[in-house]
C-alpha cells in the first residue's frame, strides 16, 4: 500500500497536488478565518506585530488591555511608547513592538488620515510591517490575493511536498504563487494554520493517521 501511495504521489504535478490539498482542506475546515481578533484594520496591524514569537491567544488578551487605555488610532499614536510597552510586555519583545506600533500609528495618522493603505508597497513602508503582515492585511481586510507564510504555512507546505526544503518566508511565498490560485491563497493559508494546530503539529509528531491528506502528502510519517 505504501509503495502504491508513493507511485501515486509521483504521478501528480505540484500544481495538481496543490489543488487537491486545497479541495480537501476546504472539506475538513469549511469555516476558516484569522485567529487574531480585530474589528478595525489598524487593530489587525497592531495584533500581527504583537504576534511575532507570541501566540494569537495571548495577543487577543493583551490587546483588550491596550484598547481599554487607548481605544482609538489617534490615542494610540499619541501614547508614550513606555506606556504601550508596559501593556504589551507579556507578548515578548515589548520595547521593539511598542516602538513599531507607535511609529506605525503615527504614519497612518499623518500620511493616510488614519486609514490603512491597501497596496503592498505602502504597507511594507509602515514601521514593523513585513510581507507576512502585509499579506494578512491585504487578504483579510481588503479581500485581495494574499499568501501568508507564517510558521504553520512553511512547515506544512514543506512536509506536503509543495516546496522542497525552503524555509525562508519570501522564497516560500514566491513558490506558492506558482501553485495556488490567487483567489484561494488567503483562505488556504488560514486552513494551513487550522491543520497545523490540529493535526500536522510542530511540537509533537504529526498525527498522520488522522490526516485528510495522508495518502497524497509526500512526507507522511517522515521525521524532520
Amino acid at each position: 500500500m505504501q509503495k502504491q501511495r508513493k507511485k501515486e504521489d509521483k504521478s501528480m504535478t505540484k500544481k495538481e497536488l496543490a489543488l487537491e490539498i486545497i479541495r480537501r482542506l476546504k472539506e475538513e475546515y469549511p469555516q476558516t478565518d484569522c485567529t487574531l481578533e480585530y474589528n478595525e484594520a489598524w487593530k489587525l496591524l497592531v495584533s500581527v506585530r504583537l504576534a511575532a514569537q507570541c501566540t494569537d491567544a495571548r495577543v487577543n488578551v493583551v490587546v483588550q488591555d491596550l484598547y481599554a487605555k487607548f481605544p482609538t488610532l489617534e490615542s494610540l499614536a499619541q501614547a508614550p511608547v513606555e506606556e504601550i510597552e508596559a501593556i504589551v510586555k507579556p507578548c515578548g519583545l515589548g520595547h521593539s513592538k511598542a516602538r513599531d506600533i507607535s511609529a506605525c500609528m503615527k504614519v497612518l495618522l499623518e500620511q493616510y488620515e488614519g486609514r490603512v493603505p491597501d497596496q503592498m508597497d505602502a504597507l511594507l513602508a509602515l514601521p514593523g510591517v513585513g510581507r507576512k503582515s502585509a499579506n494578512l492585511v491585504l487578504g483579510d481586510v481588503f479581500g485581495k490575493p494574499a499568501i501568508v507564510t507564517d510558521t504553520h504555512c512553511i512547515r506544512l507546505v514543506n512536509r506536503m511536498g509543495l516546496v522542497d526544503g525552503i524555509k525562508e518566508p519570501g522564497k516560500v511565498e514566491k513558490e506558492l504563487w506558482k501553485l495556488i490560485p490567487p483567489e484561494e491563497g488567503n483562505d488556504f493559508c488560514h486552513r494551513l494554520v487550522d491543520h497545523g494546530r490540529a493535526v500536522c503539529t510542530a511540537r509533537t509528531r504529526p498525527y498522520c493517521e488522522k490526516c485528510c491528506l495522508a495518502d497524497i502528502c509526500r512526507k507522511t510519517g517522515v521525521e524532520e
